[in-house]
């Protein structure tokens, strides 16, 4: 079993190497993280501790550098139902006849401009067409 001791030293020595693993401060500690982010994914589940403490260290960067403010402006607007629908319209490739699980084109082309709201028995029939958690269309909080 490893001693503590050594795992404090091993620890020590992975954040002086590569500081930006837990505490981005810089473009170029971004740059790096997002490049040992590619190496990391390649195998996921030996490497899952360690994407998910650079992950934080990524999201807390693009939370808070200048450099994406107006993007986290904008994105903070968007109502997350819209979002979702636009979203899965894009991936399958719809246009707004092909939703009658919503409704008739009108109604849909209303949606994706802000003027009606997607209802509870929308986001549940999207979802059970999608397999998709009701979830995706509430912003977190």
């Amino acid at each position: 079993m490893t001693s503590h001791a050594a795992i404090k030293e091993m620890a020590a020595a992975l954040f002086r190497e590569a500081r930006y693993i837990s505490h981005i401060s810089s473009d170029s500690d971004y740059a790096a993280a997002l490049e040992l982010m590619d190496e990391l994914i390649e195998d996921y589940d030996a490497q899952k501790p360690l994407i998910e403490v650079l992950g934080a260290a990524i999201e807390r960067w693009e939370n808070s550098a200048p450099e994406f403010e107006q993007f986290n402006t904008a994105v903070a607007g968007l109502d997350p139902a819209i979002s979702t629908l636009r979203l899965l319209m894009e991936q399958h490739g719809l246009g707004v006849a092909d939703l009658p699980d919503i409704g008739s084109k009108s109604l849909v082309s209303r949606i994706l401009r802000g003027e009606r709201s997607l209802t509870r028995n929308h986001i549940d029939a999207l979802c059970q067409r999608f397999g998709i958690s009701p979830a995706l269309f509430f912003r977190k909080v």
